[in-house]
């Protein structure tokens, strides 16, 4: 661990305010070990714009640019945004970067846009430490020659940074298969603002009047999915895992938006029996999200693909006090969802496991698992990062 009798000055460089990460920078610029600028490549949260995910127009409604230094970088990219390699154009990034003077410069953006690949060149040659953190897996295996050379490309692109931050077995794993060494690597969990998902005489009031306003009966479990609808979120498979496992006293409340919305309502709409059984709620921004899963009793991520890397929905869910059940092909599923005693994991796109998953959790069991998650979860904290970022600091200075 680093001496505290000096401070390092650290960039970060992020594609755009995030409300995860917000809290963290927060905490970060409250360590004074640390003296942090962030530079941020995209004002999206910050500023009404359209969410590609959630296919509407929407700006985060809590604090994300308070308690740190930030700067934005200019983009110019004709269509900004993440979704596209040519989202992120900042082609000042390595200037206003170098202008800081960083002792090391912290990657938590994707080294994929052309802002990154242009700045890493840049960086070619330049005595400045870089560190990366990310969050992607191998759950899902291709063995293709088209996966070979994509390794080699992302095992070139690697050997840029000095050390890495994994957060989380599976995402450990991607690093290693892609040539960073044991040493490099240093455990910076994934983690939210867990203060803020902590279930409260508040939120459980919210959550009966919301559940209320819904429809959903009295007494009944919920079923909680809570997200967007698309492809790799597989909200079809848990609507038809649900209808499937025919539970009693048990409804499916389906939270959020997106492009598979109106697909998911017409396939419950067909089928009237289920209109009171099967429930539906708009896409609710970030101060209502502790109600959310406040409403839930049991909540289920049923990702496919490496799309999915990691699922934050779930630290939410388990911070509230949920059992959670996730696909295999959840990132985070290695680390915060222990069978039988906090959730259970099923196989990823088999509706049949699921179904039998759905019939395995509801009961009992609930309360005690929900505890569990709790204890779990408060682990994944902020102050774990904090820590790891300052063991990667020590072995690069």
């Amino acid at each position: 661990m680093p001496s505290k009798s000096t401070s390092i000055k650290l960039a970060i460089v992020a594609s755009h305010p995030i409300q995860y990460y917000a809290p963290l920078f927060r905490r970060m610029a409250q360590d004074g070990y640390l003296i942090i600028k962030v530079f941020y490549l995209w004002d999206f949260g910050v500023t009404d714009q359209v969410d590609q995910g959630f296919k509407q127009s929407l700006k985060w409604d809590i604090p994300l640019l308070d308690g740190y230094d930030f700067e934005f970088v200019p983009n110019v990219s004709k269509d900004r945004g993440t979704h596209h390699l040519f989202g992120l154009q900042n082609p000042s990034l390595f200037k206003q970067l170098k202008t800081f003077e960083p002792d090391a410069i912290l990657l938590t953006v994707s080294y994929n846009y052309a802002s990154i690949y242009r700045f890493l060149w840049q960086m070619r040659g330049v005595n400045i430490p870089l560190i990366f953190r990310g969050d992607s897996h191998r759950i899902f295996v291709e063995n293709s020659f088209k996966s070979k050379v994509k390794r080699w490309v992302i095992s070139t692109i690697f050997k840029s940074f000095d050390a890495c931050l994994y957060v989380g077995n599976a995402n450990y794993e991607y690093f290693r298969y892609h040539g960073i060494k044991p040493k490099q690597l240093f455990f910076a969990p994934h983690a939210i603002d867990n203060a803020r998902f902590v279930a409260t005489e508040e939120t459980t009031y919210q959550a009966q009047e919301w559940k209320q306003e819904l429809g959903i009966p009295l007494g009944h479990r919920v079923i909680l999915f809570a997200g967007k609808f698309e492809d790799k979120k597989r909200p079809l498979d848990l609507i038809k895992a649900f209808i499937n496992a025919n539970l009693e006293s048990v409804v499916l409340l389906m939270v959020g938006a997106g492009s598979l919305e109106a697909k998911s309502k017409k396939y419950v709409e067909a089928n009237q029996a289920l209109n009171d059984r099967i429930f539906f709620a708009p896409f609710q921004n970030q101060s209502l999200m502790p109600r959310t899963y406040a409403a839930g009793d049991l909540f289920v991520l049923p990702s496919y693909g490496n799309g999915e890397t990691w699922g934050l929905a779930v630290n939410e869910a388990m911070g509230m006090g949920c059992p959670v059940i996730v696909s295999s092909h959840v990132g985070c599923g290695a680390d915060l969802v222990k069978p039988f005693e906090n959730g259970l994991i099923f196989e990823a796109g088999n509706v049949a496991d699921l179904s039998a998953c759905l019939r395995e959790a509801v009961g009992d069991r609930l309360t005690r698992w929900g505890e569990a998650s709790k204890k779990i979860v408060a682990n994944y904290s902020y102050e774990n990062v904090i820590v790891g970022l300052k063991q990667a600091l020590a072995a690069i200075l």
